[in-house]
């Protein structure tokens, strides 16, 4: 005879995301203000190093913000600096460093782990953080246009292993995420435009009107405003934790609907050794799979010129020489893979209308990709 317990309970999850300007400036609250009253949060900061490279001041200026509040906040340990980019999760040893100071310097679940920098890095310590003790407390700094719009306001941390993007990693919500505008203008000119491809995705797969709201201030966010820069960010970012909560938001199931254009990105990006930045390989999977379903009728031409015409007016360009067949049509199949054997595509059916397909004509994506190549080369469609 067979006993069956059956065990059921739900977690509710809450975490405020932040925007403000100077965050660690002496007249500044919001940091503080996160933590319960009490003793003074334990804190270990890990830095991003090429902003600490544009922000010589910047770990001086974090030590000083903590002992002006001495009775809310304490250092465990000297700020760590790691390297940035896609390397500090291809480098197994940059989680390693972050676990082994956990234990080092006794930080613990009641501690917090303070990550300050790019998306990459931002997956990384967040990794680090939930395997030691099974889960410390992150805050995440982020300081890029893609990690402020998208990636540092959700629920993933992640390294990458056996050459597949993502392979390792955790869902696993912050305690706090807190954006800082000042660091976007110090980016470099590629991050600064590359980042607005996560908002645009957003925009052609839930609105319209935030899709033609980036059409009219193109120009501007080109010519690095700030102003137009914080409305896109802002207005992405809701978009983008409005889904994590109303969906899936631990991705039990196939359907990935932020993943619009990602399948090919990610393949990309390895292809490429990492040159290609993430946004624009996300740029060019989009556009991939704005052709794609404009071949299948699925998007009217005028449409697609449109799409176009957008990421052309941010610098974006839409085609490299290392997106090649074979290699494209097995980053499918890893995709595939990673979603556990369901295929499962966002395409869209009009702008700002995605659709969720579970299968994909190989030779349809091939001239998809062939779309893109003439349009960057010498263009089928007019760019007028």
């Amino acid at each position: 005879m067979a006993t069956l317990l059956q065990q059921s309970f739900s977690v509710s999850y809450s975490y405020p995301v932040a925007f403000t300007e100077h965050l660690f400036a002496s007249t500044q609250t919001l940091f503080v203000d996160i933590f319960p009253k009490g003793q003074p949060a334990r804190l270990f900061f890990v830095l991003d190093e090429g902003v600490v490279a544009h922000h010589p001041g910047l770990i001086s200026q974090i030590k000083t913000y903590v002992a002006s509040h001495s009775s809310r906040l304490a250092l465990v340990a000297e700020p760590m600096v790691v390297v940035g980019g896609e390397a500090c999760k291809n480098q197994t040893e940059a989680y390693q460093q972050v676990v082994e100071a956990t234990h080092i310097h006794g930080i613990d679940r009641h501690s917090y782990l303070v990550a300050l920098g790019g998306g990459a890095v931002l997956d990384m310590v967040g990794f680090a953080a939930a395997i030691s003790h099974r889960g410390i407390r992150l805050i995440r700094v982020p300081t890029t246009v893609l990690s402020q719009n998208d990636s540092g306001v959700g629920v993933k941390n992640s390294i990458n292993a056996f050459g597949k993007k993502n392979y390792l990693g955790t869902f696993t919500p912050p305690f706090a995420v807190l954006n800082d505008f000042a660091f976007l203008q110090t980016l470099e000119e590629r991050d600064w435009r590359s980042g607005i491809s996560e908002a645009i995705k957003v925009a052609l797969i839930k609105d319209l009107n935030f899709f033609e709201w980036l059409e009219q201030h193109a120009a501007a966010l080109a010519r690095r405003e700030m102003e137009p820069m914080k409305e896109h960010v802002i207005r992405s970012a809701e978009h983008h934790m409005a889904h994590i909560a109303s969906k899936d938001p631990f991705e039990f199931g196939s359907s990935r609907p932020l993943d619009f254009g990602h399948w090919a990105a990610h393949k990309l990006e390895k292809l490429s050794q990492f040159r290609i930045r993430h946004g624009e390989a996300v740029a060019i999977g989009i556009a991939l799979d704005s052709a794609y379903s404009f071949l299948q009728g699925r998007i009217q031409e005028a449409d697609l010129h449109r799409i176009f015409n957008l990421f052309h007016a941010l610098g974006l360009s839409l085609y490299v020489p290392e997106l090649q067949e074979e290699a494209l049509l097995q980053g499918l199949k890893e995709f595939q893979e990673h979603l556990g054997g369901t295929l499962t595509i966002m395409l869209l059916e009009g702008l700002g209308r995605g659709v969720e397909v579970h299968e994909m004509d190989q030779e349809l994506i091939l001239k998809a990709l062939q779309v893109l190549k003439s349009w960057e080369n010498t263009p089928i469609f007019s760019k007028n």
